[in-house]
Formats: C-alpha cells, structure tokens, sequence
C-alpha cells in the first residue's frame, strides 16, 4: 500500500515540477529542461528528479545550477498544488539513460555495419 502511495507522489510530483520548470521559472540559464522521472523516499521527505537538458555542457552545468537556486521556489509551488504533511526535499540530477541509450544504439548500428561489409569479402 505504501508503495503505491510512494509511486503516485512520485508520478505527480515528476509532473508538477515539469510544469513549474516550463512555466514559471524565468531563470535565463534554465534552457531546454526535460523532467524524466521522479523518485521519492518512502517517507515522502526527499525527491530526486532526474532532467535531461538540450544543449553543450556548458549550458546544462547551468540549467542545473538556475533549477538549485529556484529551489525554495519550486518546493513553495509543489507545498501548494500537492497536499503532503511535509513537501519533499529536491535534488536534481541529470539523467544519463538517453546517452547512454544513444550510445548503445550507434555501437549495434556500428556492429551491423562492420558485420555487412565483412559480408562483402
């Protein structure tokens, strides 16, 4: 049952943070933020939200460095929109599962290749 609860919490507050990130910060160094998942404490008192951001490292350095100064505001804004006895504490992380993905995806695409031009001799 618990579980349950931890993973709707989870679900809403990936989200409501989406929307806070898209629609209500104004930090110009927060660019292209995608929220990909959401994991919470089974005690509700901490949250990971795992981002993807478009662009070099340089900007993603300062999307995430723009979403931990908005911090205080985000976790205001979620205190608001989802009833909990105590919001949850966030931490941002990048999520690396796309990269790594892509990464996979052109190894089998080098693999398949390298396996068709052998094919050739």
């Amino acid at each position: 049952m618990a579980n349950v609860r931890v993973h709707r919490v989870a679900e809403q507050l990936k989200k409501e943070v989406s929307d806070i990130i898209s629609n209500h910060i104004k930090d110009p160094r927060v660019g292209f933020v995608t929220v990909t998942d959401a994991e919470v404490t089974g005690d509700l008192q901490e949250a990971t939200i795992f981002i993807t951001v478009l662009g070099e490292d340089d900007q993603k350095e300062a999307s995430l460095e723009g979403l931990n100064k908005a911090k205080g505001f985000i976790r205001s804004e979620i205190g608001k929109r989802i009833r909990l006895r105590k919001t949850p504490e966030l931490d941002f992380k990048f999520d690396h599962s796309t990269e790594q993905g892509n990464r996979i995806d052109q190894l089998l695409h080098d693999l398949k290749r390298d396996e068709h031009d052998s094919e050739d001799f």
